[in-house]
């Protein structure tokens, strides 16, 4: 019981070979590959894992105290992808638990170099280095000083 009233009991069926949802490492973002993100053989389609990468940055900054929503508020500021290089080392299949890693290789004027991985268990499957421009008003812009106070020290 939890302050007078009984407590919720969830049900959390166990699936033989399926890894449960964990937290990921600090500085990774863990991702179980479903149905939607695979194409006809069952293992994850090319563009699928561009999606997980995002996610990997996205949640990089939140976990940092940047969220996307609140830099274009506060300072007008929003990202785009200038360029991405991309090798598939292995495929990720159904069910899969894997791990998206992501740091910062490079920051300059008005972009930001970000190095991605993702791996299952030890086994890298992807590699990605990821070129983001910061934009305002539609056209590249230094970045914020306090975003580079963090990116610099994170480098």
């Amino acid at each position: 019981m939890v302050d007078g009233k009984p407590r919720e009991r969830f049900f959390v069926p166990e699936i033989r070979g399926v890894t449960p949802l964990s937290h990921p490492p600090a500085g990774a973002l863990s991702i179980r590959v479903y149905y939607e993100d695979t194409d006809f053989s069952a293992r994850v389609y090319h563009a699928s894992y561009l999606r997980f990468l995002e996610r990997g940055r996205t949640e990089w900054l939140r976990e940092r105290g940047f969220a996307h929503r609140d830099l274009a508020k506060g300072s007008g500021v929003f990202f785009a992808v200038r360029t991405l290089q991309i090798d598939y080392l292995a495929p990720a299949l159904m069910d899969d638990m894997l791990s998206v890693e992501t740091g910062v290789s490079a920051v300059r004027g008005a972009s930001i170099e970000f190095r991605q991985r993702i791996v299952r268990g030890e086994k890298e499957l992807v590699s990605a280095r990821v070129l983001v421009a910061v934009i305002r008003d539609g056209r590249p812009t230094r970045i914020p000083a306090s975003l580079r106070r963090l990116l610099t020290a994170s480098s």
